[in-house]
This record gives structure tokens, C-alpha cells and sequence, in this order.
């Protein structure tokens, strides 16, 4: 009886009674919607390039007279569409973006679809701040208590030394976790060090690397910040790493060592010694200088403000380079460059004969997808319409998806996350690039290529600090175009490839082995 009512009803209205799936335009959207729900028919309503949003709409009225809409898949990209798609299909509209994240845009919903389709990743929309109003999906969990894992004995005549860090030096899986654990590892031989630090996703068996050469390690949980990142006067990476609770344990666990704060972002727990990986505001100039937006005029502000802040709390400040020691403008600064393990890295004669690229950073750091998207999105376009057999690996460090969603669009660019050992990587590369837009202190992967003497192409800001130049040990290029000849013309040259990665290894070899820059770091402390 039930089903004899719907048809009749719906016989009156002059629509079929089963609910259809409307599909606008092309794409991989509408194949996923089949997927989500394979039992129903599917309406496709065609949409070209030229196409006004009046002419999709009529197009979509005419099409789907006849029936009676459950969903409408519609990439949010495509704002014609969605307008179209939001009057003729109100309340059915599932949107997607590029990669495949789907959200039901609903009256309902105001603020959580107007965000996804502002391109807002999926699991941000829900975010709100913690002065909004009213219930929240999402609330953060921040940790409160440090782990201690107890390490080598202490020995009485040693120097102490504890070192708070953002991220858990090992595995080695982005540069900073690099510097921090080799120079600590040669430092202890002279020191006893203590680490603190926030675990992501580390095993027991990761914590016994550090344990073998520090006296004592504490482990706090990873944070899990939910807050809109516009909506605190205060960085979020600030607010993301800092409770009392754990800098109260942590001036109770200290007992009279020198504590050593690495990254900006921490200098709110105080301490002796602040070392700036970069200038934190600098990026943040270099982006607004890109971008002009407000977003990144507050991103810019509240960096200056809380990093020229932070800075008068420490006595010592260690710089990556002269650079950034000249921007920090501080009596203490003390520059040690980063450092490559010259024993591990060394160098490789160049393997097979296609023509291989190499781009290695990880995605948590943000200069790294700016990086990449210069690559993608300018470079690789040039150099792709030139040379056809063209292969390029992509280190992006754990979980990229979370930093950048889109896919790559090309077979011939494999994305990788982290990597435990790059060296096959390097050994079977003809190029290192670093495309770098924003960037400060000096590049680690850059150091690697040089050790493992594999020429690189940059630009200057990849290679600031290093000492390397153009034509002699390093190919710079400042424009896409530029970037996509010069590795277009090393590729057709490897006499002169194998000259500039010669020069850049005898660099490397002679300024920057991590002993030397450890017996440097352990000379801060001495004279705090």
C-alpha cells in the first residue's frame, strides 16, 4: 500500500518515484558517488568549458524534470556548477573536492559548508574557536605529563644538559629531527643530556636509539590541536605545544641543567639557550610579500610579535647562518650551520641511464609544500612539454596528505611519504632539486646531495648560507622557466653536472661534518 501511495504521489507531480543520482559534469566525482551508492540511476548532466552558469542550468532543469533527486554529485571547484547544482537540487548537493573529500552542503550546515567550499580540508570545517558559542564537534587534547624513559648512568663531572624539543629526533624523518639528534649524539660524549620531547607515532625500539646516548628521556603524547588556525592572538603552533602543566614538570625535572629550547615555537617554556631553525617570522614576511592577504598579514603579525618577544627571555640564541643571525639582531647569537653525516653519506657513481629527479622534504614543514607546488604547478609543465623521459622522486616525509591533498596528476612524479633511508634514492638520481619560494637557515637535503655528490639545481633561497656557487658547484635559477632549462641543460651535460657536484662535496667535506659543529654547540653551553 505504501508503495502504491509514493507511486501515486509522485505520478501527480510527474516524477518517478525512485530517487536518481545527478552527476554534473566530468570527473572522478560522479564515479565516486556510483561507488557510495551502486543501486540507483544515474543522471549525468554534460558541462563544457564555455558553458554559463544559465545555459547549466536549463540544461539541468530539462534533464531532471522528470525525476526526483536523492543526490547531486558536484565538484565545489566549479562554482558555475555549484550554483546550478544548489537551485535546481537544494539540500541534495554532496560536493568533492579534487581529492575525492566529499561533505553535504546543507542550509543546516551553514558554517561547515561554506569552509569546504572555500577548499577548508574536510577535517578542519568543524573547527571552531574555543571563545565560539555553544557545543563543539571537536575539542583539543592536549597532553599534561611527561614520560620518562631512562637512558645511560649519569656521569658526576659531566656538563648537563636537557633539550626541549617540538618533535622526537628519531627515526630521522624531516631535517630538523636530523640536526637535532646528530648533534646531540656527538655532543654527549662531552655532556650528559636529557631530551624532551613529543612523541608522533615513535616505537619503543625508536626511543632506545635516543636512550643509548642521553641520560634520561621524557616523552609527552602528541597534540591533537583543534582550533581554527586564524582564531588565537598567539601562533597556533604556540598554543599547539604548550600547557602549564608540562612546563611545571619540566622546571621541576630540570634540577639545575641548562635547558636548550629548540624552535621558536617553544621559546614560551623559557630556558638558556633558543635555537631559531629559521626565522620564523621571515617565512612568514617572504609569504606575505607573495601573497598580500590578510591571512598571511595576521600570520606575519603574530609571529613578529610573539618571536622579537620570546627572544629577550633567552641569554643565548644559536642562528643557521650569517642571515638569519643579522635578522635576529641578538647579543647572544651564536651560528652553527646544519651538518651532514659524512660517514653515512657518501659518494655514489650515477646509476642507469633515464633521467631521474629527486626532491626530498617533508610536507609538515610548510616551505616544503610551497616548494613542491612551485615544482608541480610551474616547473614541471616547462620541463615535461621538453623532455618526455623524465622520472622524479618525491620524498614528502610522514603523512603528506595531511599537508597537501592533491594527487600528483602524472605517472612519471611518484609521491613517496617517509623514506627511512634516502640513499638508494640519491644513488639512483641524476639531479637534486630544491625549488624552494620561502625559505631561511640552510638546507640539510642540500648538504646530503653534496655529500653524496649529486649535483643540485635550486634556487637561491634553497642554498642560502651554504657557500656554493652558480655555475662552479651549484645550479641557481630564480624563475620557472630558468629552473626548467637549467635542469634540462645539466641533464644533456654530464661533464659539467659531475664538475658542480665535485666542487660542492669538497665543500662539504672540509665545513660541514657534524663533530666539528657539536664541539661548537657544546662551547654555547659552556659559556651560557
Amino acid at each position: 500500500m505504501k508503495q502504491f501511495l509514493k507511486r501515486a504521489l509522485f505520478s501527480l507531480l510527474g516524477k518517478e518515484p525512485e530517487a536518481v543520482i545527478a552527476v554534473f559534469g566530468p570527473g572522478p566525482h560522479g564515479d565516486k558517488l556510483r561507488e557510495l551508492v551502486p543501486d540507483r540511476r544515474v543522471v549525468y548532466i554534460p558541462v563544457e568549458k564555455g558553458d554559463s552558469t544559465g545555459e547549466i542550468w536549463l540544461r539541468a532543469r530539462r534533464a531532471l524534470a522528470p525525476y526526483r533527486v536523492g543526490l547531486a554529485a558536484v565538484p565545489v571547484s566549479d562554482r558555475r556548477i555549484l550554483t546550478v547544482a544548489c537551485t535546481v537540487c537544494a539540500g541534495k548537493v554532496l560536493g568533492f573536492h579534487g581529492n575525492l573529500d566529499r561533505h553535504h552542503i546543507h542550509w543546516s550546515t551553514p558554517i561547515a559548508s561554506a569552509l569546504f567550499v572555500a577548499g577548508v580540508p574536510l577535517d578542519r570545517i568543524w573547527l571552531r574557536p574555543s571563545w565560539w558559542p555553544g557545543r563543539k564537534r571537536e575539542v583539543s587534547d592536549l597532553p599534561r605529563v611527561w614520560r620518562r624513559i631512562p637512558g645511560r648512568p649519569a656521569r658526576p663531572e659531566a656538563l648537563k644538559v636537557a633539550v626541549l624539543s617540538p618533535y622526537c629526533p628519531y627515526p630521522l624523518s624531516h631535517g630538523g629531527a636530523v640536526r637535532i639528534y646528530n648533534l646531540l649524539k656527538n655532543a654527549s660524549s662531552y655532556c650528559d643530556v636529557t631530551i624532551f620531547a613529543f612523541e608522533d607515532g615513535q616505537s619503543e625500539s625508536d626511543f632506545a636509539h635516543l636512550t643509548e646516548f642521553c641520560t634520561n628521556l621524557y616523552i609527552a603524547k602528541k597534540p591533537r590541536y583543534r582550533e581554527p588556525r586564524w582564531s588565537t592572538l598567539l601562533p597556533p603552533e604556540v598554543c599547539e605545544f604548550y600547557t602549564p602543566e608540562l612546563q611545571r614538570q619540566l622546571q621541576q625535572e630540570l634540577n639545575g641543567q641548562i635547558l636548550q629550547v629548540e624552535y621558536t615555537m617553544l621559546g614560551r617554556y623559557g630556558g638558556d639557550v633558543l635555537v631559531e631553525h629559521d626565522v620564523t617570522w621571515d617565512l612568514f614576511q617572504q609569504i606575505h610579500t607573495r601573497e598580500h592577504s590578510l591571512q598571511s598579514w595576521w600570520d606575519l603579525y603574530r609571529w613578529q610579535r610573539f618571536e622579537k618577544k620570546v627572544l629577550k627571555t633567552f641569554p643565548k640564541v644559536v642562528a643557521m647562518s650569517d642571515k638569519d643571525a643579522g635578522l635576529l639582531n641578538h647579543p647572544g647569537t651564536t651560528v652553527i650551520a646544519n651538518g651532514v653525516d659524512l660517514e653515512r653519506f657518501q659518494p655514489e657513481p650515477e646509476q642507469g641511464i633515464a633521467r631521474r629527479l629527486l626532491f626530498i622534504g617533508s610536507f609538515r614543514h610548510f616551505p616544503n609544500v610551497a616548494a613542491y607546488r612551485f615544482f608541480r604547478e610551474e616547473v614541471w609543465p616547462i620541463l615535461s612539454n621538453q623532455i618526455g623521459d623524465l622520472q622524479v622522486d618525491v620524498v614528502a616525509g610522514p603523512d603528506p596528505h595531511l599537508y597537501w591533498s592533491q594527487p600528483p596528476g602524472d605517472d612519471r612524479i611518484r609521491l613517496q611519504g617517509f623514506v627511512s633511508d634516502v640513499r638508494p634514492l640519491y644513488k639512483d638520481t641524476h639531479l637534486v632539486l630544491i625549488p624552494t619560494v620561502v625559505s631561511a637557515g640552510t638546507n640539510l637535503k642540500a648538504l646530503e646531495a653534496m655529500a653524496m655528490q649529486r649535483a643540485i639545481v635550486s634556487t637561491p633561497s634553497g642554498v642560502a648560507g651554504l657557500g656554493l656557487e652558480h655555475g662552479k658547484s651549484v645550479w641557481i635559477a630564480e624563475t620557472a622557466r630558468a629552473f626548467a632549462e637549467g635542469i634540462q641543460h645539466l641533464l644533456e651535460n654530464k661533464e659539467q653536472r659531475t664538475a658542480l657536484a665535485r666542487e660542492a662535496y669538497l665543500l662539504a667535506k672540509e665545513q660541514y661534518g657534524w663533530p666539528a659543529l657539536a664541539e661548537r654547540q657544546v662551547d654555547v653551553w659552556r659559556k651560557r
